[in-house]
């Protein structure tokens, strides 16, 4: 999945979840179940993501939607794996923008 969003030092919730195609009620409930996210919040509460908390939304969203893990199975998964299965599916996500980009500079030929 390619998700298109500028580089910033933080984004809002509403941001991520239209980037990502999922209700912002979703995001909230994956930063209550995965440790992995953790979002800076200000006085009010709201929540500012960093582009590490990005990556790890990715994996999740990898594992949950696109491989149908169980929240528990993707939890266990990240435990037991996550430097391996992190970097693997670093290597992955640059290899899908590097053919992102190939395929826009080969329709503007």
């Amino acid at each position: 999945m390619h998700i298109d969003l500028p580089e910033k030092r933080y984004y809002s919730i509403g941001e991520i979840a239209k980037a990502f195609n999922v209700n912002t009620s979703l995001i909230r409930f994956w930063e209550k179940e995965f440790d992995i996210i953790k979002p800076k919040k200000n006085a009010k509460g709201t929540r500012k993501f960093t582009p590490e908390d990005i990556t790890n939304l990715k994996f999740i969203y990898h594992l949950v939607k696109e491989r149908g893990f169980t929240l528990e199975g993707a939890k266990t998964h990240l435990k037991d794996e996550k430097k391996q299965t992190l970097s693997s599916f670093e290597i992955i996500t640059k290899l899908e923008n590097i053919k992102t980009q190939l395929i826009k500079i080969k329709e503007h030929l």
